[in-house]
């Protein structure tokens, strides 16, 4: 079961609304809208898309690699590698 169960309908709620910000980043470039207010509502998409990850690596530290370190063993270093390596292309981005 994956870490965002609890509010699988709250995140999926978020993502339809960023679809629709993108959807109205592709109407105003269709519409020559003046540059600075495309990168700005593209500032904001990528804020909302930021925000969402951050909820669900949240969701995963503290179910998934929570429960994988109680339990120990080597799923627990697998989960630890995991939650690494979002961290890393998260802070990249």
């Amino acid at each position: 079961m994956a870490g965002y169960s609890g509010n699988k309908e709250a995140v999926q709620k978020r993502l339809r609304r960023i679809e629709g910000q993108v959807r109205g980043l592709q109407r105003l470039v269709e519409a020559d809208t003046y540059c600075i207010e495309v990168l700005t509502q593209i500032s904001a998409a990528t804020r909302a898309l930021e925000s969402v990850a951050l909820e669900l690596l949240g969701d995963h530290l503290t179910h998934c690699v929570h429960d994988a370190v109680a339990a120990g063993g080597p799923e627990a270093d697998q989960k630890l590698e995991e939650a690494r390596a979002a961290i890393e292309r998260l802070v990249r981005s």
